[in-house]
């Protein structure tokens, strides 16, 4: 029998699961991502881990799918006996009461740990979000101008779960939280023994209500922060199981704790170029993935007809899988876009989730006539749906692509698509030369 992992993580959405795998990755952890809640014999089959992840879809359901949802996370958790579980969120926070309910999350998942609070981390610096007092901001894209959330560009308008509000703690209160109390960088500077201390202070009070609503916001103003987190969180995980709740930070700052025991190791691994052909498909609206479809100069080019894939009409689907199939077919590259050229997304309406459906469809239909050795999905939903559609069961760590973008390797029973490699991204993450990479390669990336 396979010793307990120290995490157990479910992802709200399949890109941000695979990012938490590279983090737990590159930190030297053993980390495998199941691509639903796996029985004991696959469990044997993946063998010891430190971080087992489940990669989900919460991020789009009510709060009632998200109750059904998590439930055998919680048993999975309890029955292993691992110490941490997290609950990793979208690094923008984005949700709403209606629909990806961070809140709906905890209460589903609150009865699995034995700590009465829930510990939230606000920030990931290496994808430019960061949390001061309590408030939220993030950067648009890679390397760009640092917004307030809920006057970011892209995240104030998201088409689905807007942000309006920065406060995390009055955004997380919308949602049923209703005692979320902050520390603030300012403390969590000064490292983890001054941080242990605020910590047993803030937790020292009752909280409002009931323990199901009790939580504590982290800021992270940057990195070095990490450090300091995840070792007063690992000396609470010690002591009683405790729910952890935010991007792949959390498990950014475990791992610093483990490296600090002699537990994990740092590594780099680096972007081989590709074997054959590649194929990306590009569900994503957002302007980050525009320029990276600009940028994209290794690639021929096919337009898909966006509104009839996401109608589901069966002849546009077959018609775009061949169009495709023949192009990678003649020994090209070919990135598929949803986003028609020269077309403004304001000016591109129509139903994202049956679109981003019609993308699994899509994929699944061309893989079976082209087996690819490498392959690259841009876009939450589209990723989630595309992942799937396919006959697989998990995905292993293979190199940092950069800026919140991993390249995985599919385990499937399948022999066609067992070993495929697969990048996915969200719409915001990602290099503007992301889609090059996943043709040239890269060089190494350390943990950020």
């Amino acid at each position: 029998m396979n010793p307990a992992p120290v995490i157990v993580y479910y992802g709200d959405d399949f890109t941000g699961a695979t990012d938490t795998l590279g983090t737990a990755a590159r930190a030297g952890l053993r980390a495998l991502l199941f691509l639903k809640t796996p029985d004991a014999a696959r469990l044997a089959q993946a063998g010891p881990l430190d971080v087992l992840g489940i990669a989900g879809a919460a991020r789009a359901m009510p709060p009632e799918a998200i109750e059904a949802e998590l439930a055998p996370v919680a048993a999975l958790f309890r029955s292993l006996g691992a110490r941490v579980l997290h609950y990793k969120t979208c690094s923008t926070f984005d949700s709403a009461p209606h629909i990806g309910s961070i809140g709906a999350a905890v209460r589903a998942l609150r009865g699995a740990v034995e700590q009465p609070w829930t510990a939230i981390v606000g920030g990931q610096p290496n994808l430019g979000r960061h949390c001061l007092f309590g408030n939220l901001f993030a950067a648009a894209g890679a390397g760009g101008e640092v917004f307030r959330i809920d006057r970011h560009p892209t995240m104030s308008r998201h088409p689905v779960t807007p942000m309006h509000e920065a406060d995390l703690r009055l955004h997380l209160a919308e949602q049923g939280l209703a005692d979320v109390r902050s520390i603030p960088f300012t403390v969590i500077s000064q490292g983890a023994k001054v941080l242990g201390e605020a910590l047993n202070r803030t937790l020292h009070a009752p909280f409002a209500d009931d323990a199901e609503t009790g939580a504590v916001l982290f800021d992270v103003a940057d990195a070095p922060q990490l450090a300091a987190i995840g070792h007063v969180l690992w000396a609470q995980a010690r002591r009683a199981t405790l729910l952890a709740v935010g991007p792949s930070s959390v498990v950014g700052a475990l791992a610093t704790a483990f490296s600090a025991h002699g537990n994990a190791k740092a590594e780099q691994r680096h972007v081989a170029p590709a074997r054959g052909r590649v194929l990306v498909l590009a569900g994503s609206l957002s302007p980050v993935t525009a320029r990276q479809v600009a940028a994209a100069q290794s690639f021929d080019i096919v337009w898909l007809d966006a509104p009839r894939l996401a109608q589901r009409d069966a002849a546009t689907l077959e018609r775009q899988a061949q169009e495709i199939a023949k192009g990678l077919a003649r020994g090209c590259n070919v990135l598929a876009c949803t986003r028609p050229a020269g077309q403004e997304v304001k000016e591109f309406k129509l139903d994202a989730q049956a679109l981003a459906c019609a993308g699994g469809d899509l994929l699944a239909k061309v893989l079976a006539k082209v087996p690819l050795q490498r392959v690259g999905i841009a876009g939450g939903d589209t990723s989630s749906h595309a992942v799937q559609a396919l006959d697989a069961w998990g995905l292993s760590y293979v190199a940092d692509m950069g800026a919140g973008a991993s390249l995985c390797r599919v385990h499937s029973d399948n022999p066609a698509l067992d070993g495929m490699e697969i990048m996915l991204k969200g719409g915001q993450m990602g290099s503007d030369d992301v889609f090059e990479r996943l043709v040239l390669g890269a060089p190494n990336c350390a943990l950020q």
